[in-house]
C-alpha cells in the first residue's frame, strides 16, 4: 500500500508544552485507509489547522471540538487524537487524553508524542509506574531529550519512595504528627508583629490575620501549627454527611473551588460580607493547588472554621489528597514558607474534613458528583470512614471525582476518576433522597456556575481567571429558608507577581 502523508507534525522538544503537531508526518504504512477520500482528508487538515489556532489561543474548548470533527474526517492520524490529548490535559480530562493517547498508538506504534502524552495522563491521575513505562520508552527512541529523561527520573524516584513507604507504613502503628509537635516551645521572635491569639481564634485575630497575609506576610508557626492542632480535633467529631440548618430569615452562601487563590477570596468576603454567625458559609472544596496562595487560602479558612464552628463549614475536595499536593504546588508551598512537618499535618487533616453537606434536609451539596451504583442513600454517605486519602472506587471517590453529563445515563468519567452521570441519575438519587437539587463544584465555568439537569445539579467555581489564563468568572451562590439559589459573578482581581504553580515540582508543569 502507497504511504500516505498528511500536514500533521512534530513541532518543538517533547518537554515543550506550546507544541501541537504541524508538519508532515507519515502514517504508519500498516494502518489501512478503508473509505477515507482526499476530500475527507483535505477538510480534515482544514479543521485540524483551524483547532490549533484556538489552542495556541488558548481556547481548549473550541479546539477540542476541531480535533474531534478532524477525527470524525479521518480517524486514521495517529496526530490528530495525540493534539486532542494534548488540549484535553490542558482541561484536566486525563482520562481521555489516556484514552486518545493510546488511540494515537494504536494507530502507530511509532509515534513518539503518543507515549509522551500517556504518561502525561497517568502522572496527572498519580499513576506513576505507568508513566515510568512510557517515559522509558520516549528516552528509547529520544535518548537527547531532557525533558523526558527528567519525568522519567522524578516519576522513577516517585515509585520508589511510594513504595518504601508502603513497606514500612502500618496503620496501627503509624504515630499522627499532632503527637511530635512540640507547640508551647515554639519561640515567638522579638521582632513578630504578626496576629496573635492565647487558647482559642478571635475575630480580632482573623481580620488582622487578612490583612497580615493580604501583605504578603506569614502568620508565626506557632499559631499556624496550634490553628492545625485544633482544627484536627474538630473535624474528628464530625461525620462524613453534615447537616446544615438555614434558621428562618437566614441567609447561607457556597463558594466552590478557590484554588489558592487568596486575593480572590479576599474579594468575595469584600462583596459578601466576611463570615460571622449571620452570615455562614459553605467552601465546597479544592482550597489548595494550582494558585500559590494556598497557604494564606487554608489558614484563612480553618480560622473562620475554628471561630465559628457551627457557621462556617468545609467539605473535602479531590485536591485535598497527598497525590494533588505533591504535584500541584500545595505541599512545595507547605515546605518553602514553613516545613515538610507541617505539610504532613495537612494530609493528616484533610483526611478528616467531611465529603458532603446537606442544607435543610433538601440540598444536597458535595465538591465532586454522583455515583456509578444506583440506591446510593445519605445514611450510606454518612457511614463512609473518611480518614484515608481517597480510593479509585466507591461513594467517597465519587463525591470528590465525579462530573455531570448533558446525556442520559452514566460514562466513564473524562478525568479518569470517578464517573459522569446524566439528569435522570440526578433525578433519581433525588427523588430516592427527598431532595429537591444538589450543588457541586470541580470544574471550571465561563460564568463561574453552570444550572444543568433541568436545574436539579448546579455547578459553582470561585476561582475567576484560574492559573491566570482562563479568562472565566468567579461565582457563589446565597440562598434563604425557600433554597432558591442566587448566583453572584465577578472578575479576578489583581494579585502579587507569583506565577501559578510557583512551587510546584517542575515536572509537573504540563498544565
Amino acid at each position: 500500500m502507497a504511504q500516505t502523508s498528511s500536514t500533521v507534525s512534530d513541532m518543538g522538544s517533547m518537554g515543550d508544552t506550546s507544541a501541537v503537531e504541524t508538519k508532515d508526518v507519515i502514517v504508519n504504512e500498516k494502518t489501512p485507509l478503508p473509505g477515507i477520500s482526499e476530500k475527507d482528508k483535505l477538510r480534515a487538515e482544514e479543521l485540524k489547522n483551524k483547532a490549533n489556532e484556538f489552542f495556541k489561543a488558548q481556547d481548549f474548548q473550541n479546539a477540542i471540538i476541531y480535533y474531534s470533527q478532524a477525527i470524525e474526517a479521518n480517524p486514521l492520524v495517529a496526530a490528530y487524537y495525540g493534539n486532542r490529548s494534548f488540549a484535553y490535559l490542558k482541561t484536566e480530562c486525563f482520562g481521555l487524553a489516556l484514552e486518545d493517547a493510546s488511540e494515537a498508538l494504536a494507530i502507530d506504534r511509532s509515534y513518539i508524542k503518543g507515549y509522551y502524552r500517556r504518561a502525561t495522563a497517568n502522572m496527572a491521575l498519580g499513576k506513576f509506574k505507568k508513566a515510568v513505562k512510557d517515559y522509558e520508552t520516549v528516552m528509547k527512541y529520544r535518548p537527547n531529550d531532557k525533558d523526558a529523561k527528567l519525568k522519567f527520573t522524578e516519576c522513577s524516584k516517585i515509585v520508589k519512595r511510594q513504595a518504601f513507604e508502603r513497606a514500612i507504613r502500618s496503620d496501627d502503628s503509624k504515630k499522627s504528627v499532632v503527637e511530635s509537635l512540640d507547640i508551647e516551645n515554639m519561640v515567638l521572635e522579638d521582632d513578630y508583629d504578626g496576629p496573635k491569639f492565647e487558647n482559642t481564634v478571635s475575630k480580632e485575630f482573623m481580620v488582622d490575620l487578612l490583612e497580615h497575609f493580604r501583605q504578603q506576610k506569614k502568620v508565626h508557626r506557632r499559631y499556624a501549627y496550634t490553628i492545625l492542632v485544633q482544627i484536627n480535633k474538630l473535624f474528628r467529631k464530625l461525620p462524613s454527611l453534615c447537616d446544615i440548618t438555614i434558621p428562618e430569615g437566614g441567609k447561607f452562601t457556597v463558594c466552590g473551588d478557590i484554588h489558592g487563590q487568596f486575593y480572590d477570596l479576599l474579594n468575595i468576603f469584600k462583596l459578601n460580607g466576611l463570615p460571622s454567625e449571620d452570615n455562614p458559609y459553605l467552601f465546597n472544596g479544592d482550597f489548595v493547588d494550582r494558585g500559590s496562595f494556598s497557604v494564606e487560602v487554608i489558614l484563612t479558612l480553618f480560622g473562620f472554621k475554628l471561630l465559628y464552628p457551627d457557621h462556617f463549614h468545609l467539605s473535602r475536595g479531590n485536591h485535598e489528597s497527598e497525590t494533588m499536593n505533591q504535584m500541584y504546588g500545595f505541599y512545595g508551598e507547605v515546605k518553602a514558607k514553613y516545613t515538610s512537618q507541617m505539610a504532613d499535618l495537612f494530609t493528616e487533616v484533610y483526611n478528616w474534613l467531611p465529603l458532603a453537606q446537606v442544607i435543610n434536609q433538601k440540598v444536597m451539596v458535595m465538591h465532586g458528583g454522583l455515583f456509578s451504583a444506583d440506591n446510593v442513600t445519605l445514611d450510606d454517605i454518612r457511614k463512609v470512614e473518611r480518614d484515608r486519602q481517597p480510593p479509585e472506587t466507591g461513594i467517597m471517590c465519587e463525591l470528590l471525582w465525579s462530573d455531570p453529563q448533558p446525556q442520559p445515563g452514566r460514562a466513564p468519567s473524562k478525568r479518569g476518576v470517578g464517573c459522569q452521570f446524566g439528569p435522570d441519575i440526578t433525578k433519581r438519587f433525588l427523588e430516592s433522597n427527598n431532595l429537591e437539587y444538589v450543588i457541586r463544584s470541580h470544574e471550571v465555568k465561563a460564568d463561574g456556575y453552570e444550572v444543568a439537569h433541568d436545574g436539579k445539579c448546579i455547578t459553582v467555581f470561585s476561582a475567576p481567571n484560574y492559573c491566570d489564563t482562563m479568562g472565566n468568572k468567579g461565582a457563589f451562590i446565597t440562598m434563604g429558608t425557600d433554597l432558591k439559589p442566587k448566583y453572584t459573578t465577578y472578575e479576578a482581581v489583581p494579585h502579587p507577581d507569583v506565577r501559578p504553580m510557583a512551587y510546584a515540582n517542575a515536572m509537573f508543569g504540563f498544565m
